[in-house]
């Protein structure tokens, strides 16, 4: 019985990258000796036991065979004889078929030290285009360490498109689709997830809502860069650069996807894309099963942005109800998500990139404006019932008023 430390951990220690999780295998082992060393068995589809000291998975060596459709039509076969090369074979990327001994020998049968050392994103072997999950997983990796120069080896980036031209990619479930999606989207780079993804087809098949965006037309006045699919990528940049929320990047993703939807008639104008755009995003985040926190702040984000770019001009009304319906008065996490979305919005422009984003301060004083009216005060001065109400909204919009006439921008 040998035990090796696989795939990421080996890759990322060898390109002094962090990392935080360790996959062992076990070689020449069988379920029945791991329960006897006391690792618990975990998992149905193949031996997988965790270590009750270290609360780590140890997997057997094993191979597998296609039997069917999609990432999960594989039977799994696990024997003592299997060895680690038998294992490391089935992997995705030579990147991720590396092993350490516990001496820290470094088992490398497929060229993996080389391609990290050349930066390239490569194949193991034909095998890889039996897994329509792998393309995620590429477009993922490549989005992590493109800031490092990776790039996708052409011959891996077909087997990708043939993936897709076969069909499989509609074999994915929602919830592995989103998890792949949204651990990309925390990445150094998640727009070139999305540019991989488009390279090899899969884009228009996984989110056909931001494939759509590629080839509009926007005016040029506003939008240096004109296509908005290119926008939303350089959006997608700016987010990165103001938080690593999964929450703001996503929103930023398809804040525009009524763009795509657009009357050809009033184009390169966008007039209404914001109210055209929410069935879209909700049809995302319906197929991906797309969790609340990032469906409520994308649907308002996607309703109220270009409200937010033009807040400064609005009279106290229109700016009370910003402040409300975004939920900027019961909460400044709200407001702070917002406003770093339109933002990223903002930024994501030719050119425009360093410009300050001037309702970022604006709004956030509004803010402390109008809840500086406290409904006790209004409850001590006699007022009750239903007008507590009313007068509260009346005494917020005065209150800004007296804010807008003494703002600095």
């Amino acid at each position: 019985m040998q035990i090796y430390r696989v795939g990421g951990a080996v890759r990322d220690k060898l390109l002094n990258y962090p990392c935080h999780e360790n996959d062992w295998v076990v070689v020449g082992s069988s379920p029945e000796e791991m329960v006897a060393l006391d690792y618990r068995p975990v998992g149905q589809d193949f031996p997988v036991f965790i270590d009750p000291r270290s609360g780590e998975e140890y997997a057997l060596a094993r191979t597998e065979r296609k039997s069917g459709i999609g990432y999960g039509g594989f039977t799994f076969h696990t024997s003592p004889d299997i060895s680690l090369e038998d294992d490391l074979i089935r992997r995705d990327l030579t990147i991720n078929a590396m092993a350490e001994a516990d001496d820290g020998t470094i088992i490398d049968p497929y060229g993996g030290q080389q391609d990290l050392n050349d930066k390239i994103l490569r194949h193991v072997s034909a095998a890889f285009a039996e897994d329509p999950l792998r393309v995620l997983r590429v477009a993922r990796f490549a989005s992590r360490y493109a800031h490092l120069g990776f790039t996708v080896a052409p011959e891996t980036l077909q087997l990708m498109k043939a993936i897709v031209d076969r069909g499989e990619m509609t074999a994915l479930v929602a919830e592995r689709v989103w998890k792949e999606t949204q651990r990309a989207l925390c990445e150094r780079s998640p727009d070139v997830f999305i540019e991989t993804l488009r390279s090899c087809g899969a884009l228009a098949i996984l989110l056909p809502e931001v494939e759509a965006l590629f080839g509009i037309e926007q005016r040029a006045d506003f939008h240096p860069e004109i296509d908005t699919g290119i926008h939303t990528l350089m959006a997608l940049q700016q987010s990165v650069l103001l938080t690593d929320k999964a929450t703001i990047r996503f929103t930023v993703l398809v804040h525009d996807l009524g763009k795509a939807i657009t009357p050809k008639d009033i184009l390169p104008r966008h007039t209404g894309h914001e109210a055209r755009g929410l069935p879209l995003v909700k049809q995302v985040c319906d197929r991906l099963k797309v969790p609340n926190q990032h469906r409520q702040l994308a649907m308002v984000v996607t309703e109220y942005h270009l409200m937010c770019h033009k807040s400064l001009e609005f009279k106290p009304e229109w700016l009370l109800k910003l402040l409300t319906v975004i939920g900027a008065l019961k909460s400044a996490e709200k407001l702070d998500d917002f406003l770093l979305c339109c933002m990223a919005d903002a930024k994501g422009r030719k050119g425009l990139e360093m410009q300050e984003y001037a309702p970022n301060r604006y709004l956030r004083e509004a803010r402390e404006a109008a809840i500086a009216v406290q409904v006790t005060d209004l409850v001590a001065s006699g007022i009750k019932g239903a007008d507590i109400g009313t007068h509260l909204k009346q005494r917020q919009i005065e209150a800004l008023s007296e804010f807008k006439q003494h703002y600095q921008p």
